[in-house]
């Protein structure tokens, strides 16, 4: 579950909604918008089939307006896009027709736009003119679009590697200075381990920011699944003192800190292994002002996350493959004391594979550079 959309991209969306910022004939500006409305299930999809030619049709000295009409568009609508964008493109080239490049490196630059039109600009012309776009490459490692910055990170990791023979201190500094850029977590854990090799330590609990001292309570019961919907006491009031009715015993808030290098709150570790169970995390997150922010999530368990009181997200399954934010849910922090609740519930399997107990959260911002507490 990924929430990506930038207030730019919502900005765009409304501007798009009156009528296209891009510089189009009338007639391909509605064949556009046109493929801009189709939505899931094939919705608008016979109407751009027929839309879908006239806009593939269209000279490449149009492909800026038309990458930029992707600004807000659905996930729908900017595979239609992309498609219309790639058939003008090849038709030109085998045309022997060259390709707008001035205009399609000013629309890449330009970071306003979606990310994923900006990328397919970066691909045209790196088609294009090759030396171009590897000239252009290196300025991405603090954009905000993921889909350009990783290949720029990538182009440092490849440099570090070079160094690493000949002068090791310097490789250190090269490797060390794209995991600063690095946001992507297989790309960090890349650069982690190439670093490990030269026998350097990397801080990965900071360098993703996991949020790693929580209150833990439970266990709660879960038997037959019925606690994941079941609403007990810390979901009404956060009483730190208070002794609650646990699934055999009272139970009460206990400390917990991770010291793991991926931030596991791992339930097993206060609670000893049980299954058919649901437990708690609390955590208080400290903000300077209003900000918006993911909550980024992975747990194999059933969870539910609530922020400041407000359930954001839940997901009643067990025992899939966890992965480092694997869910990602948008929220806004307020000023000063925000509140992180956390369920998680463990099933009845009794295979070693189904032990776990456990979640990880970081809070980051919409690239996935990490958040951290104030406090």
């Amino acid at each position: 579950m990924q929430f990506r959309r930038s207030a730019a991209v919502g900005l765009a969306l409304l501007i798009l909604d009156v009528g296209l910022q891009a510089d189009l004939p009338a007639r391909l500006e509605k064949q556009v918008k046109v493929l801009r409305a189709v939505e899931a299930e094939g919705k608008g999809n016979a109407a751009a089939t027929a839309a879908f030619k006239e806009v593939a049709s269209a000279p490449l000295s149009l492909l800026p307006g038309i990458l930029e009409s992707m600004d807000g568009a659905n996930d729908y609508a900017l595979n239609w896009l992309r498609s219309a964008v790639e058939s003008i493109e090849q038709r030109g080239r085998a045309a022997g027709k060259k390709l707008p490049v001035t205009e399609l490196e000013a629309f890449l630059k330009d970071t306003r736009h979606h990310p994923r039109a900006r990328r397919l600009a970066y691909e045209l012309i790196q088609r294009a003119e090759p030396e171009r776009a590897q000239r252009l490459l290196p300025g991405f490692v603090n954009d905000p679009a993921n889909e350009l910055r990783r290949d720029a990170v990538q182009l440092q990791v490849l440099a570090a590697a070079a160094k690493v023979e000949g002068d090791k201190p310097a490789a250190v500094a090269a490797y060390r200075e794209a995991l600063g850029h690095a946001r992507e977590a297989d790309q960090i854990d890349d650069i982690a381990k190439k670093l490990a090799d030269l026998k350097e330590k990397v801080d990965l609990q900071k360098v993703f920011g996991w949020v790693t001292k929580w209150k833990l309570i439970g266990p709660f019961d879960n038997t037959a699944g019925a606690g994941f919907a079941k609403v007990f006491p810390p979901e009404e009031t956060i009483d730190l003192q208070a002794e609650l009715d646990g699934k055999t015993a009272k139970v009460r808030w206990v400390e917990f800190e991770s010291k793991d290098d991926y931030g596991l709150i791992d339930f097993n570790k206060p609670f000893t292994d049980l299954k058919e169970v649901s437990g708690y995390a609390y955590t208080e997150f400290w903000s300077e002002g209003v900000r918006p922010v993911q909550l980024r999530l992975g747990c194999k368990n059933g969870w539910k996350v609530w922020l400041n009181g407000k359930l954001l997200f839940e997901r009643d399954e067990y025992h899939r493959n966890m992965e480092i934010d694997q869910y990602r849910l948008a929220a806004g922090l307020k000023p000063g004391r925000n509140v992180i609740l956390v369920k998680c519930c463990q099933n009845e399997q009794k295979e070693d594979w189904t032990k776990e107990w456990e979640f990880q959260l970081r809070l980051t911002d919409e690239q996935g550079t990490p958040i951290v507490s104030t406090k």
